[in-house]
Order: C-alpha cells, then structure tokens, then sequence
C-alpha cells in the first residue's frame, strides 16, 4: 500500500486518473467492436508522428523561456524543406534526409531571430509566442502562394502556380523512416520502428545535451538567472541557443509526422499545432520552468492514447459517425486542462 502510494504521489493523480481512463478505453475497446490491436497500433503510430514535436518544447522550457506556442515558425522551416525536397523530387531515405538538410539551416535563422525577440519580451514570452506563431501562418499563407515551386505533385493544376493545400508525399518518402525495421502482427497490429528508434535518438541526443557544459548552462539561466549571471553565464546567449535547438527539433518533428501521414499540410495547417505538443508535455508532468524526456515520453503517449481512443470507443457505443466532434472535444478539452495547470503552477 506504501508503495502504490508513493508511486501516485510520484508520477501524480492528475496522470495516474488519465492513464486509468486510457486502460479502461482499451478494455471496453474489444466489448463495443473496436479491435485492441488496431487501436493500440494507432496510438503508437500517432505517438510516434508528435513525439518530436513535444521533445521540441524541451529546450525553451529549460532555459526559462516558457512553453513555445511559437512552434509553428519551426513547422514552417520543415514544411519549406518539404516541399523542396518534393521539388527536387528526391525519394525514400534520401529525399527524407534532404527534406532535414534543408529545413535545418532555415530554422537556425528563423530561431535565432525568434530567441533575440524573446530577449527583448522576458517575463512575456507565452504571450509574445503565440503571436509569432499565428503571424508567421498568416505570412506564409501568402508565400506558399507567390514561392517559385513549379513540380506538377504540387502547383495547383489550373493555374501553375501556388501550392496546393495538402500535397501527398506517397510516390516521395511516405513511411521512409517508419518502415525501417517495421513488423506487423496479424491485419491490423503495425509497429513503426525506424519512427521510435529515431525519436528515441532524438531524445537520447538531448538528455546528453543537457548534461554538458552548456546544457547545464542553459538549465542554471532557466531555474537561477542570477545565480548564472554570477558565474559568467550569458544569459541571452544561452536563451537564443535554446530557442534555436527547440525550433529545430520543431522543423524535423513536422517532417516525421508528414512521412508518417502522408501529406504536407500547408495554409493553415500549422496553426494550432503548438497547442496539443504544450498540452502532452504539461499532462506529462512538466511545469513552465521544468521539464525532462520522462515528461515528453508519458505526456506524448498519455494525450494521442486518449484522443485516439475515446472517438472510436464512444462511436462504437452510441452507433454513430461523430469521430470529429468527439476528437475537438476530447482534444480541446485536454489542451484547457493542460493550460490551467501553467497558471496553477505559476500562481
């Protein structure tokens, strides 16, 4: 009893009551008509598309930036390797890998003029990012329009300009780095492997990171701005440094998600993508000025488990088609919980 008791006050009710939720969805799963396999197969394949997008929150949250809702400007730099990459028309392995090359260098300049504007706005960050987020979608709404893309895969067919809003990678990468050592047990159960082997670099790649010199560094600006200031840190610094990594990682988690889906979302397509990646951090256990892979890791698995579940649990039940309602409720629902917990936290 001890035991079960220190381990809820460990991980926390609010994870233990979503986890026991989840359970339950998987046991009634089989009693309403929804194969088990199936669904567990979704949420893992759903786990690992978002993943990277939550590890993305890592970085800024460390360095006491806040949680990134100005996400969407990485997107934007792995959408714009994306398409270029469709360009080009590289496939499989290597068009996924130009896709990374050239999104890289994009969300370096993108995250570094994004880190020098939060150190212009310290103590407004959540704030100023939202609206970075929201107005580079809005810009690039434009762009994708006048942008000299001209492959027939993409260009609207009538006019021979302007990208579509949703251009399908199938013939390019779809699944390139999800197949890598994939399995699939009966019909239904599909496991992703190369999609988690490389999350789980990703990660192993920061918990290192953030155990050298300048991780540590980036850790001490973000629980002691003082304290680091003393030792020689510069703040500043280190701050752009970690909105650069995040809006990296932000840049190759939307091109994991889009080999794995299928299509490159353009238009409005990013714009609320930061919100269910804080929502999965924040129900993982982190708090706006802490965070660590655990969190990303549970938080991920806890948020799509349940937003893949309920709609096809509750469908079966009352034999109806209302998959999206019930997907918007579920997932705004989550999102508002998560949020309330920032200002639970930073009261």
């Amino acid at each position: 009893m001890n035991r079960i008791r220190k381990f809820i006050e460990e991980a926390g009710w609010p994870r233990v009551l979503i986890a026991v939720f989840l359970l339950i969805l998987f046991i009634v799963s089989p009693f309403v008509g929804v194969p088990v396999d199936a669904a567990f197969s979704d949420t893992l394949v759903r786990f690992g598309m978002n993943g990277v997008l939550v590890l993305a929150m890592v970085p800024m949250v460390q360095s006491g930036c806040g949680l990134n809702f100005g996400l969407p400007l990485g997107i934007i730099a792995g959408l714009l390797g994306a398409v270029t990459s469709v360009e080009l028309e590289a496939k499989a392995i290597p068009g996924v890998f130009t896709a990374m090359a050239i999104a890289t260098p994009i969300a370096v300049v993108l995250g570094w003029g994004y880190g020098l504007l939060l150190n212009k706005v310290k103590g407004e960050e959540m704030m100023i990012a939202t609206y970075v987020g929201f107005s580079s979608v809005a810009f690039m709404c434009i762009m994708w329009l006048v942008l000299p893309y001209s492959s027939s895969n993409m260009v609207w067919g009538y006019a021979g300009e302007g990208l579509r809003t949703t251009v399908s990678v199938e013939e390019f990468w779809q699944k390139a780095i999800s197949d890598i050592g994939a399995f699939q047990i009966g019909e239904a159960f599909y496991f992703p492997t190369g999609m988690f082997l490389f999350f789980l670099l990703l990660c192993g790649l920061m918990w290192l990171f953030m155990r050298t010199r300048t991780g540590t560094a980036m850790t001490t600006v973000g629980s002691n701005p003082e304290y680091a200031r003393a030792s020689g840190v510069n703040i500043n610094r280190m701050r752009t440094l970690s909105v650069i990594i995040s809006t990296w990682l932000g840049a190759l988690g939307i091109i994991v998600y889009e080999q794995s889906f299928g299509f490159i979302q353009l238009y409005m397509g990013p714009f609320m993508m930061a919100f269910p990646a804080v929502a999965a951090l924040l129900i993982g256990g982190a708090s706006v000025k802490k965070a660590s892979i655990v969190n990303v890791i549970v938080g991920t698995f806890l948020f799509q488990g349940i937003l893949t579940m309920t709609p096809s649990v509750i469908n079966s039940m009352l034999q109806t088609d209302m998959s999206e309602v019930i997907r918007i409720i579920v997932s705004n629902g989550m999102i508002l919980y998560a949020l309330t917990r920032v200002t639970k936290v930073r009261s």
